[in-house]
């Protein structure tokens, strides 16, 4: 989601080393088995739209642009550092994306994932999470879709090499948060080297994870920003399509 994210290894670069993940309902049934007995009453019921006013940190948060016409200019995006986006989080969600951080066009924006060159919106819908091709202001149907948006760091920035190291690891924290209220079936970290960083997992690869997070399943899925060039379209939307693929099995 920032402008100057690392690319994710190549698909065919990364040997799978880390043990390998169970299937979609094993992975469903050992979910069941960390719940069991320890559920809190009305869970993905208490999970509301999270559009709050100020940020927990005092950051800037702007308000949301509905023109899709607009551009900013350079002195725009330089006032977008540091600037919050509001979690996107609603009733029934299934998966929750968690970006890297904004970059300085979405800080600027007040959308997820905002920038034009960014894929994710048409990697959503050419994977069958969506039935149309959404734009980042369609808050409204991406929460419909399922979907939720959060990000390891809240703060905007042009590249991803601007975060600290123990900021990802510390975002760790207000995505449990997430899991815990609204528990969705899968929490999907868009790009592989932010989650080797945040979780300390040196060897991970794009795909399921063998470990539960807050008791939910993880997907890590390659970075959807267009600098990404170890993921052409193709095998972009293939990696999340077989997430979506798991989904269903699991929704039944």
């Amino acid at each position: 989601m920032v402008a100057g994210a690392q690319p994710d290894p190549a698909p065919d670069e990364a040997g799978r080393s880390v043990t390998d993940a169970p299937g979609c309902l094993d992975r469903l049934q050992a979910q069941a088995d960390t719940l069991a007995g320890s559920a809190s009453t009305g869970q993905n019921q208490a999970a509301k739209l999270l559009i709050p006013d100020v940020s927990e940190t005092g950051a800037a948060m702007p308000p949301p642009r509905s023109d899709r016409t607009a551009r900013p200019t350079a002195a725009d995006l330089q006032a977008a550092y540091g600037a919050v986006i509001p979690d996107l989080v609603g009733p029934g969600m299934r998966i929750l994306l968690v970006g890297i951080n904004p970059s300085l066009y979405s800080g600027w924006s007040g959308r997820h994932f905002a920038r034009p060159g960014n894929r994710l919106w048409r990697t959503l819908f050419e994977a069958g999470f969506t039935d149309r091709l959404l734009a980042p202001d369609d808050t409204a149907a991406i929460a419909a879709a399922g979907l939720g948006i959060t990000n390891l760091v809240a703060r905007a920035t042009a590249r991803a090499d601007e975060l600290h190291d123990d900021e990802m690891r510390a975002g760790l924290a207000a995505v449990a948060g997430l899991l815990r209220q609204a528990r969705p079936t899968y929490v999907a970290f868009l790009g592989v080297s932010a989650y080797r960083v945040a979780f300390d997992r040196r060897r991970a690869v794009v795909g399921p994870q063998s470990e539960l997070f807050e008791g939910v399943g993880v997907w890590v899925l390659p970075n959807p920003s267009g600098l990404n060039a170890h993921y052409q379209q193709p095998a972009l939307t293939a990696a999340y399509a077989e997430l979506e693929r798991c989904v269903r099995r699991v929704d039944g």
